[in-house]
């Protein structure tokens, strides 16, 4: 690529997922479905949450907040996509470029910071139960839905103020169907060494320091579980927290998936693929794992459904 000639780029090209009519198509109907899937269900599980009140609760004010989240996520991405497949434009602004990159990171963070605080929870209330009221009263959940909403915005803010000092050459087509940060950076006139320095040291911290936390508490959670002398007790401690592990799971194979690849041998491809793992068919499911799988989720759904049911009565 000739990087010798710099001048500023006023917009770039997504190049999306394909440039086949037929499948472009095929995506916009896929797409628009999947979307369509995460914002009511994730919608849903929030007015489940706050209209019946079995589920004031800290785990479920959480699940509310990783929600709301999932619904941000997707809409940060997926729109821009059907836009520009319907109306068979692939340009964006450079200053939507950097707000797409600013609240994709933004989100994509609380959704790790929140996960690791779910992992927290269950692991006080599973592990202490005596003093879960204590140490999860509600100015505390709330600082720790605050302290992950700026850390998340600390991440997102240093990524987009370090992308935006950048200097573009000529080539401004994005291998992606979204602004995401590699591919940006690879198009940079210069070396990117301050970005890869802070995405080693934050993707460090998101894809290994908190995935450690996780794990360290869910050993300690299972050994606490262990120490129940009744296997139905066993049982009901293991369903509270499987819902919030499979999303772990979900979340961070997908994820690592990106993160882990090498700069230089980094594809497109693979990229595309993984990112439509983690920030649009992930947000999708999560809806599906904590309520097919709880049964106080599915319990408040059928009570919701009843009142509502009764009100056309």
């Amino acid at each position: 690529m000739d990087r010798g000639n710099q001048t500023r780029i006023s917009e770039f090209l997504l190049m999306g997922l394909s440039q086949h009519l037929e499948q472009q198509i095929i995506l916009f109907g896929l797409f628009l479905t999947i979307y369509l899937v995460t914002v009511v269900g994730n919608l849903l599980i929030i007015l489940v949450i706050f209209s019946d009140s079995h589920l004031h609760t800290p785990m479920y004010f959480f699940l509310a907040n990783f929600s709301f989240t999932d619904v941000c996520l997707s809409s940060t991405t997926v729109p821009k996509m059907l836009f520009n497949i319907q109306t068979h434009s692939q340009t964006i602004p450079y200053s939507g470029c950097l707000a797409q990159i600013f609240f994709f990171l933004w989100f994509i963070g609380l959704d790790v910071f929140l996960l690791g605080v779910m992992a927290y929870d269950r692991l006080v209330a599973i592990c202490h139960p005596l003093h879960y009221t204590i140490l999860m009263r509600p100015q505390r959940c709330f600082l720790l839905v605050a302290g992950s909403l700026v850390l998340a915005c600390l991440y997102s803010l240093t990524h987009t103020i370090l992308l935006a000092q950048l200097p573009f050459c000529n080539d401004n087509t994005i291998p992606h169907f979204f602004c995401e940060l590699l591919p940006l950076m690879k198009l940079s006139c210069s070396q990117p060494y301050a970005n890869q320095h802070v995405l080693m040291y934050w993707g460090g911290a998101l894809t290994i320091l908190i995935p450690l936390m996780i794990l360290i508490s869910y050993v300690r959670i299972v050994a606490t579980i262990l120490r129940v002398p009744s296997v139905k007790g066993k049982c009901k401690a293991f369903s509270t927290c499987g819902s919030h592990l499979t999303a772990v799971c979900l979340f961070y194979v997908a994820a690592i998936g990106v993160y882990f690849i090498p700069f230089e041998a980094d594809s497109a491809g693979k990229d595309r693929l993984a990112a439509v793992m983690y920030s649009v068919v992930t947000p999708m499911l999560n809806p599906f794992i904590y309520s097919l799988r709880n049964r106080d989720m599915k319990e408040a759904l059928g009570r919701l459904l009843r009142r509502k049911s009764l009100l056309f009565l």
